[in-house]
């Protein structure tokens, strides 16, 4: 069985990609949030960066032809901007950090 064809991954991927548009969408009103929606938005953040993580691994360490496909895909389009798949997660990593200081919250 391909890659794209595991129910648990492509379970995973509607939900991770339906987690992430949720949290983009409500991070639009982020400022009018008060201290505890705050911190709770950069939580649930923060899990699904963590999450995202564990998907791409697998992507990479999968021997699938289509996975391996998209990884490289991925790093072509990201390339285009000048960053890696790893500068990618380090940056929202550091904006999720100064947005825990910004409420005090750091770790």
């Amino acid at each position: 069985m391909g890659f794209f064809e595991s129910e648990i991954v492509q379970d995973e991927a509607k939900r991770l990609f339906g987690d992430y548009q949720q949290l983009t969408q409500l991070g639009g009103d982020y400022g009018k949030f008060d201290r505890e929606g705050k911190k709770l938005f950069i939580e649930r953040m923060e899990e699904l960066m963590d999450r995202y993580r564990v998907f791409m691994k697998r992507f990479e360490l999968s021997e699938d032809f289509q996975a391996k496909l998209t990884v490289e895909q991925l790093r072509t389009q990201l390339g285009q901007f000048g960053m890696t798949p790893e500068q990618m997660f380090s940056q929202m990593n550091q904006t999720l950090e100064r947005m825990k200081r910004e409420l005090g919250t750091g770790s």
